[in-house]
């Protein structure tokens, strides 16, 4: 009987000995790749940036290309660039500019606000007090502004870049880096010919309000409003809805709308 104990002990000893190295592996291996994931997700990000934009290059790298693209904070509320104070309190709480993480940001209630119902249209559920703008230059002026995007989609939150051209008033491009969509449906936000679609379309009416309409159907060029308008995605309302309902909110007052006034006066 003892030495049955005796050997239960030592098996029970071996595999806690073995749990204990297997941890101690697995931790070592997740601290050493942690910075290798944390800059394939920045390079990942950039490339999306560059994609939205329509500058993105085959034969290049990433960083490379990147290199034209100056990174600005913007203070929503203001439509003012942050200030170096304000740069030097994000930096602090860990949202330094090289590395500014808005989705995490978003979820900080030290710079977030949580949006009622009535207020949140793109259903973001909060809105962080800033956000990164991406300005591309060409012969000394800003050719491309690419602005972050996220909203509820039908399954899932969809985050996306829309790049305007230098007037701020025409949209360059779109594109969505993150969503579970329905393949074949709301998923076809990344089929390269609807995405094409948004190239040249006009943010605002001749009112100057947000007139962005993601139609049910196809557009009709014949249309007065055609010139705000893309085709909806095919059996994919309630997806088709959410981008509209986020790109009317990113480009509305509650989003990029005072900084992109500011903008376009010079300010």
């Amino acid at each position: 009987m003892s030495a049955n104990n005796d050997s239960i002990k030592k098996t029970i000893t071996v595999a806690v000995l073995l749990c204990l190295v297997c941890s101690v592996i697995v931790s070592g291996a997740a601290v050493s790749l942690k910075p290798k994931q944390v800059q394939n997700k920045l390079v990942d990000k950039k490339k999306n940036i560059l994609a939205a934009a329509g500058l993105l290059q085959d034969g290049m790298s990433v960083e490379e290309q990147f290199k034209q693209v100056t990174t600005r904070i913007v203070n929503l509320e203001t439509g003012e660039y942050a200030t170096e104070a304000e740069l030097e309190e994000l930096a602090a709480a860990g949202y330094p500019k090289a590395r500014f993480d808005q989705r995490k940001l978003a979820n900080d209630p030290s710079f977030s606000d949580k949006l009622s119902k009535k207020d949140d249209p793109a259903g973001i559920k909060r809105k962080e007090d800033y956000a990164a703008v991406y300005l591309i230059e060409k012969e000394g002026q800003v050719d491309r502004i690419i602005l972050p995007v996220h909203g509820a989609g039908l399954w899932s939150t969809l985050y996306g870049f829309v790049a305007l051209e230098g007037n701020a008033k025409t949209i360059a491009g779109l594109g969505f880096y993150a969503h579970a969509e329905t393949p074949g449906l709301g998923g076809e936000v990344d089929n390269p010919s609807w995405k094409a679609q948004w190239e040249g379309k006009k943010i605002h009416d001749d009112q100057g309000d947000v007139a962005i309409d993601v139609v049910k159907g196809t557009v009709n060029p014949s249309s007065p409003n055609a010139e705000n308008q893309v085709d909806g995605l095919s059996g994919a309302t309630l997806t088709s809805n959410g981008v509209e309902n986020l790109m009317r909110y990113w480009l509305g007052k509650q989003g990029f709308a005072t900084y992109l006034n500011k903008f376009e006066q010079g300010a």
